[in-house]
């Protein structure tokens, strides 16, 4: 598996390919929930975690199962995301909080570190599928310098 962050630059916005179709029927619905719990836990220790208006570690969760409803509809699930929340719109939903090129870094490796236990179950191809995706996805979020 390779894990390598693209570069940011602040000129060039990479294209976005969504993740393989076949990455979420590997690992389910509950899979990609418990992928954004660990997620979710990894952002409360990190350095990032000030600018999460969460208040404490049961709303991150309840923000991680926010984002699993997102990342189940682009990995070609149910359109929870939407039916719950609305249109996305991820990038104006970021807005008004501080994302930085070192923030996404820190970002980026709790994701890592997130993916890792699925690494022995789910295809290569399709994890890396899942990881390319939210590696250039991440690029879009960035919103201050710094």
């Amino acid at each position: 598996m390779n894990y390598t962050i693209i570069a940011h630059n602040a000129n060039y916005m990479p294209p976005v390919q969504k993740p393989n179709l076949t990455f979420l029927p590997q690992i389910g619905e509950q899979g990609m929930r418990d992928l954004l719990s660990r997620f979710y836990a990894c952002l409360d220790q990190s350095a990032i975690r000030n600018i999460f208006p969460a208040k404490n570690s049961a709303e991150m969760e309840e923000a991680a199962q926010t984002s699993a409803d997102f990342f189940i509809q682009i990995c070609g699930g149910p359109a929870y995301f939407n039916q719950r929340h609305g249109v996305p719109k991820m990038r104006q939903r970021h807005m008004p909080f501080s994302i930085t090129a070192e923030g996404r870094l820190h970002w980026l490796v709790c994701f890592e570190e997130a993916l890792k236990p699925l690494e022995a179950s789910v295809k290569e191809e399709d994890l890396q599928s899942f990881w390319n995706y939210i590696n250039t996805f991440s690029v879009m979020m960035i919103n201050t310098q710094g």
